[in-house]
């Protein structure tokens, strides 16, 4: 069966179709539950699976929940798929895109749901054409677990307008918004300058305000000012997403520092936020916010919970340096 039609010329059943996706993280379940819910048939590789860990735990429990087919390698996963969606994070977008490459039938579709700089969507686009492949990329314009396979999509390309009506079949809520590689994902970028950066000062004022006994009069003032924002919930929702995604935000972050870079700017509000998102990370990694895995890991209700957690980790007494 071609990508596009049966032997027939017809467009394939949804009941078909095979999906592959390289990224079985957090938005690639997502989509596979979303994809299995209408009959299309999933694989997924995730780089995680190689090695013992409790993600990789997870990801298996949810394949076998949903029937995924998980595979070794995302050339393998490539091989049968009609549709690959890369969604991975940032600093592998590149290593995605030509390792399914190795294994594309010619005239398989790569959507790319990567955070990635213009730059390195089109280092993508080169490796999957070269090999046959139609690269689309694509920028996710929110946050995708409240709208889930129809969060806002723009795609870009010269392939774009081709694979829009497949992506409409499964759910996608998807919209072209150039023929030009790297137009979307500027977007998108400049856009992550804003959200991501809003999330890391969102952390350090609180935090900060906190320490001091300002917080409600920090609140007060922001909800006078912007009165359109329940700083309340926001910032709740904001600590949540960074300490359940603060490595892969960081990631982004400095994709998004790199064009800013390349527009002629120094990105100091973009590598700022990249230090902050990493430095939620690493804590995350340590145990402060709770054990990752559990429900109730980054899902307090209130932000002063995390804050504190955060204050008690600061005035904890630094061993001095070996000498």
């Amino acid at each position: 069966m071609s990508t596009a039609a049966n032997d027939q010329g017809q467009p394939p059943s949804l009941d078909e179709l095979r999906v592959g996706l390289v990224g079985y993280g957090e938005v690639g379940r997502i989509l596979a539950e979303d994809l299995r819910a209408v009959g299309v048939a999933v694989n997924a590789y995730d780089l995680k699976l190689e090695s013992p860990s409790a993600d990789a735990d997870t990801m298996r429990e949810h394949a076998v929940e949903f029937g995924v087919g998980l595979s070794p390698s995302a050339t393998m996963v490539a091989t049968p798929a009609d549709l690959i969606v890369s969604a991975v994070t940032a600093s592998q977008t590149l290593d995605a895109a030509r390792a399914a490459a190795a294994g594309l039938r010619p005239g398989t579709f790569v959507l790319d749901f990567n955070s990635a700089s213009p730059k390195a969507k089109r280092e993508a686009a080169e490796a999957v054409q070269a090999a046959g492949g139609r690269y689309v990329e694509g920028a996710v314009m929110t946050s995708v677990p409240p709208y889930r396979i129809k969060v806002p999509l723009l795609l870009g390309g010269p392939h774009a307008d081709a694979i829009a009506p497949l992506l409409a079949r499964l759910g996608f809520a998807a919209s072209v918004g150039s023929a030009e590689l790297g137009i979307v994902s500027a977007t998108k970028m400049c856009r992550s300058v804003m959200i991501k950066g809003l999330e890391a000062m969102v952390i350090e004022s609180l935090t900060a305000a906190r320490h001091y006994g300002v917080e409600d009069a920090v609140l007060a003032s922001l909800k006078e000012t912007f009165p359109g924002i329940e700083w309340e919930k926001q910032a709740a929702y904001f600590f949540q997403r960074v300490i359940q995604h603060g490595r892969r935000r960081s990631e982004e972050v400095r994709e998004v520092a790199e064009t800013v870079r390349d527009a002629g700017l120094t990105p100091w509000s973009a590598e700022g936020t990249a230090e902050r998102q990493a430095w939620m990370a690493d804590l995350a990694e340590d145990g402060l916010f709770g054990q990752r895995g559990d429900a109730a890991f980054g899902r307090s209700p209130d932000w002063r919970t995390e804050a504190d957690r955060l204050l008690a980790h600061l005035a904890k007494p630094r061993l001095p340096p070996h000498g």
